[in-house]
């Protein structure tokens, strides 16, 4: 049975709140996220605040970003870019019991500047960046996550400086196990500068921040702000509210969109802050623009 996908998660943050049949891991740079549990279906959306490495060990974890479809099978490991949307449904194996079990690395762009440097990878490879890879785990690989598991039982008292090490470990593995994997560690650092009004299009509805469109358009984040004003006479804040205030305007006027609906479909991510702006901008509270003009198809 699969459950019905509701608000777009952020991870590592929301992951990390909740530990529920979850072990936890976390460090400067790094949130390592181990899930164990028994489920024959499972779906939502998930947006990556960090880059995300995800090994599953029992079971199956598909993820779809733009019109493509990833399955992760047992021994095999993902790549994500950080700074996307992607839709994920996971299932345990019907021969085990429906047993799911994967590990998370989330990785911040120093901790990977700090493991390009200590490797000494060079910008000499002719790789174009791939938001999403899929490869297989070699025995060595799959040996060094079971034998992470005992650091997640005591995780409360493990010392930092063990934790990296462990971490270092799993770059170094990764990295010599799979040489595309390596240059995509690489790209991961340079992305390309991309056209603003793309990036802004294809994010609209995701809830980003003004860092994430920055980096998915390959500029700082004061370059971004200033290119973005030039094209759109308007701060990106404003303009980015009040397109999404629009097209929840649209979706509560001409669709059956609850208001929870219209908010999180738009990349608003609160519902009482989402009513405030709306009413703000529109002299009416959401419920009641529903109500008051409400046209079914």
């Amino acid at each position: 049975m699969l459950l019905r996908a509701e608000k777009a998660i952020k991870v590592p943050h929301s992951l990390a709140k909740d530990s529920n049949n979850q072990g936890i891991l976390r460090m400067k740079g790094l949130t390592v996220v181990e899930s164990c549990t028994f489920t024959e279906g499972l779906k939502g959306s998930m947006f990556l605040e960090d880059h995300l490495l995800l090994f599953v060990l029992e079971g199956i974890y598909k993820v779809r970003f733009g019109k493509e479809e990833f399955t992760v099978k047992k021994n095999e490991m993902v790549l994500l870019q950080k700074s996307i949307m992607v839709e994920y449904e996971k299932s345990g194996d019907e021969g085990s019991d429906f047993l799911l079990d994967y590990m998370m690395f989330f990785l911040k762009d120093e901790l990977l500047t700090e493991f390009i440097n200590m490797a000494d990878l060079q910008y000499n490879y002719p790789s174009a960046l791939v938001p999403v890879s899929v490869t297989g785990v070699n025995e060595r690989l799959t040996n060094y996550l079971y034998s992470l598991k005992p650091y997640f039982k005591e995780a409360d008292a493990l010392k930092e400086g063990l934790i990296k090490v462990k971490l270092l470990e799993l770059l170094f593995d990764v990295a010599d196990a799979e040489e595309q994997f390596l240059y995509q560690f690489l790209q991961l650092k340079s992305t390309d500068r991309k056209g603003i009004t793309e990036v802004v299009e294809q994010n609209i509805t995701n809830p980003v921040s003004l860092s994430d469109l920055a980096y998915l358009s390959g500029r700082s984040l004061s370059t971004f702000k200033r290119d973005f004003q030039a094209i759109y006479n308007s701060s990106p804040v404003r303009w980015i509210r009040n397109r999404r205030l629009d097209m929840a305007k649209d979706m509560l006027l001409h669709t059956s969109a609850s208001v929870t609906d219209a908010c999180f479909s738009t990349g608003f991510e609160n519902v009482a802050h989402f009513s405030k702006v709306f009413k703000e901008r529109f002299g009416v509270a959401p419920s009641a623009y529903k109500h008051a003009f409400h046209k079914p198809t």
